[in-house]
């Protein structure tokens, strides 16, 4: 069986070069997602031991549809570290990156610890500022595609995000599981949501994310960010034509790259 730190390897090897690589699962059967997720942290740790800060969280197959299609029954997570925040209303260097793919987001500035266990109601206490977001993933393996421990170890497909101007209290906003989002590629619709595709509830999400950290030992802090699922499916991010994700009460963000 393959070990995390050679998994690990693997994938910081693949961003810096920018070169997709086969998932693990092909020649290894069977990975365990506690393998998986201590892949991820030897992935994420080299970033930290390059002078990145460790910034927030981010969650993934939070909507049951994607959770089914997976087969499974939980979300995961990642981590958001300084050099993945892309600057608003700038172009993305898809130099950078290997095949980037968009998915607008509702997301999270934590003003306070969320201490287990979490709620819906706990979490928007805690929270300073919800903002629109888009999610640029970035799969470093090819054609992305990928088991569930691949793709945990792979941080979760993290690759950049780039938050909106905008930002909210809580209770400046509607119910955050009737909060709107339009996605648009090149001006033309491309998929409908609402907040309550993540989990019913955003802040659900969020909820979850900190109980599963506080099982081992870890939690989300104050001043964390956290992205709390895709409200639609992902869609390319190529050069030339913009993805923009407009949000009920905060605004627009579009992305695009040079």
């Amino acid at each position: 069986m393959i070990e995390a730190k050679d998994m690990a390897s693997q994938l910081i090897a693949a961003e810096a070069e920018r070169a997709a690589i086969p998932p693990f699962s092909d020649s290894h059967a069977g990975i365990d997602t506690d393998t998986a997720y201590a892949a991820q942290w030897e992935f994420v740790q080299s970033k930290l031991d390059a002078g990145e800060q460790l910034t927030g969280a981010k969650l993934g197959l939070t909507s049951r549809a994607k959770q089914e299609a997976m087969n499974v029954a939980e979300p995961l997570y990642g981590w958001i570290t300084s050099g993945m925040i892309a600057g608003y209303d700038a172009p993305v260097d898809r130099s950078s990156l290997i095949h980037p793919r968009a998915e607008p987001e509702i997301a999270f500035l934590l003003g306070r610890d969320v201490a287990a266990p979490a709620t819906v109601t706990s979490v928007l206490a805690a929270t300073d500022a919800i903002f629109a977001a888009v999610d640029i993933l970035d799969s470093r393996y090819h054609d992305f595609r990928f088991t569930l421990p691949d793709v945990i170890a792979d941080n979760a497909s993290g690759g950049r995000v780039v938050l909106g101007p905008q930002a909210r209290r809580p209770d400046e906003l509607v119910d955050l599981r009737l909060l709107g989002c339009v996605l648009r590629a090149g001006g033309e619709v491309v998929a409908t949501a609402a907040g309550a595709a993540t989990l019913g509830h955003p802040a659900a999400a969020v909820a979850w994310l900190a109980n599963r950290l506080a099982a081992q030992g870890r939690s989300l802090r104050a001043g964390m960010l956290v992205l709390s699922g895709g409200l639609t499916a992902p869609v390319p991010l190529e050069p030339g034509t913009a993805i923009t994700a407009e949000f009920d009460g905060l605004g627009s963000v579009e992305v695009y790259c040079r």
